[in-house]
């Protein structure tokens, strides 16, 4: 085996390649890549038994004789990052080793039987669709920082997806919050998707496909696939049904407020300074005379207060929040004014974008945390 690639090359697909290579396992053939070279392309495969990509590459590249193996991919990157020539040289050695060479560098690496390396399953098309990459992107970011961390509560570490018609609707939870994104295609799909996916697979994700990537998704038995161009990306789906969430959005409330979002993130950004003391909860006091007051109980550090300019609809409140979870909802909403509502301190509080009138809007989004009991 022997072959010739650009250094550029062979950085952007590792770069892809290593979100699916598990750092450190028990089972020490997740820590390597799987090359399989042919004589018009290279298909380089990563698989942690959770998620998996394939990159096929066809460009810059010189091959004169196949083979496949696998690769340390924690040190071949790493290498291969501190390479500066614009070509890097590839060649199978009679001892059972990988000579990686430059005009100036090289690097001998044992390889390992690619026998050993954990198949992918075969996709089979029994549910499928196309849609654009940058509404699923922006979908995911709506809702996966309300999914909870997969090493706290792995059964909630997901987020729903489904498809029908011409709406997608994403949801994820992780019991204290709640989060659904809709949005309107312009064109109704084929096929309607419903399914669970693990949120460190939608993380990954966003980060490794392009915005104006048209995305064909594949569901079978437990698996899905987003495949576009020469990237292919496999993830196992979780098993189970997702809760009919609808009922936990309340429709009824005595206090309504209306504030400038981008206040409310500086207001809150200076009280997590202190309540970061008392695990980031925050006294929320709403006055119906046109102010809202964020405190902090006294910290070791002292306490703070910030005062706001509101609307306040009906009934003055107080109600305990978690500062941090504020704020992050805050992140994901995009318009100049934000609603908050609820009934009592002890019921959820919904907050959600104030659209502009003047522009036509083809997606919603809304959010609850629960508030806490001080």
């Amino acid at each position: 085996m022997k072959f010739t690639i650009s250094t550029q090359s062979l950085k952007k697909w590792l770069e892809v390649v290593n979100h699916a290579t598990a750092s450190i396992s028990t089972t020490p053939i997740l820590e390597n890549i799987l090359l399989k070279v042919n004589y018009k392309n290279i298909v380089l495969t990563s698989n942690n038994l959770e998620m998996a990509i394939e990159y096929i590459i066809s460009d810059d590249l010189n091959i004169e004789s196949e083979w496949a193996f696998c690769i340390p991919s924690k040190l071949f990157t790493n290498y291969i990052n501190l390479v500066t020539d614009d070509t890097i040289k590839l060649e199978l050695l009679s001892d059972d080793s990988i000579k990686i060479s430059t005009s100036s560098w090289k690097l001998k690496i044992k390889w390992l039987e690619a026998s050993e390396f954990p198949l992918i399953p075969s996709i089979r098309e029994e549910v499928s669709l196309n849609i654009s990459w940058k509404i699923v992107k922006k979908a995911i970011d709506k809702t996966l920082f309300s999914s909870a961390e997969w090493n706290i509560r792995p059964t909630l570490a997901w987020l729903y997806v489904n498809i029908k018609n011409n709406a997608v609707i994403f949801a994820s939870t992780d019991s204290f919050r709640l989060s659904e994104y809709k949005t309107i295609l312009n064109e109704s799909v084929s096929n309607d998707f419903s399914q669970i996916i693990p949120s460190k697979t939608c993380n990954q994700i966003k980060s490794i496909l392009n915005d104006d990537d048209e995305v064909k998704i594949v569901s079978w038995d437990n698996q899905v696939a987003f495949l576009t161009g020469n990237i292919k990306v496999y993830s196992r789906l979780l098993n189970g049904k997702f809760p009919d969430y609808a009922w936990f959005f309340p429709t009824t409330y005595t206090t309504k407020a209306e504030i400038n979002r981008v206040d409310l993130m500086w207001a809150l950004r200076k009280i997590n300074l202190v309540s970061r003391e008392n695990n980031y909860s925050i006294k929320m006091s709403l006055s119906n005379e046109r102010w809202i007051e964020l405190e902090t109980s006294e910290t070791q550090i002292w306490e703070g207060d910030v005062t706001l300019v509101w609307v306040v609809e009906w009934e003055n409140n107080i109600v305990w929040i978690n500062s941090t979870y504020f704020l992050e909802v805050l992140w994901v909403i995009e318009t100049t004014h934000v609603s908050i509502s609820f009934e009592n301190p002890l019921s959820p509080i919904l907050i959600s974008p104030i659209a502009d009138p003047e522009k036509e809007v083809k997606d919603s989004f809304k959010h609850i945390i629960m508030p806490l009991k001080i």
